[in-house]
């Protein structure tokens, strides 16, 4: 079913539509929500509630971005809700077991760890304490770029901005992250 004629079905009410549109994005919503949730769980549960939100919002939706999108934009902005009201401060702890941890170093410092006699766990805390000093809009451009794997075009659309907006937060949270990385593993 191509999307035109899904998102008529679905603003008509056709439940087998909504039940179509979950099977094809729910694995993908739940992946999403736990990059920032970190618990399997609290995603799933959040997935349910970016899925009733769809269901009853699905009358208002233009059309003005992809279907997928607008639906991502809403798993993002339940799951930074979700993450307020807990007032968690490691949103990122598990990137170690998405990435190895070198690579993430690496990614984030554009060459290798400076003290290669530092051990996971030291790491790891290192890495996380120098995502956590982000704000919150660089540190969903910069998940959603190096984790979820999404191009600029798709963060500007889930983010409601524009790309060359993306890219400056990209930019500023890899600085940003770099810098205080450098200054953790110096003072280690």
């Amino acid at each position: 079913m191509e999307e035109a004629e899904l998102l008529q079905k679905l603003k008509a009410g056709d439940k087998a539509a909504f039940s179509e549109l979950v099977r094809l994005y729910s694995n993908r919503v739940i992946n999403t929500c736990y990059r920032f949730l970190l618990d399997k769980e609290d995603a799933e549960d959040v997935s349910q509630e970016v899925f009733i939100e769809v269901f009853q919002s699905i009358g208002s939706f233009r059309g003005d971005a992809k279907l997928s999108t607008w639906i991502y934009r809403i798993a993002v902005t339940r799951s930074l809700d979700e993450i307020k009201k807990r007032n968690r401060k490691k949103r990122l702890s598990s990137i170690g077991s998405f990435l190895h941890l070198d690579d993430v170093a690496n990614l984030i410092t554009g060459g290798s760890m400076p003290d290669k006699k530092m051990n996971e766990k030291e790491k790891m805390n290192a890495v996380m304490q120098a995502l956590n000093t982000l704000p919150d809009n660089q540190r969903v451009a910069f998940t959603l770029s190096k984790i979820e794997g999404y191009t600029n075009t798709e963060i500007a659309g889930i983010m409601n901005t524009t790309t060359v907006a993306v890219e400056s937060l990209i930019y500023r949270a890899k600085k940003k992250v770099s810098n205080k990385l450098e200054e953790i593993l110096k003072n280690n």
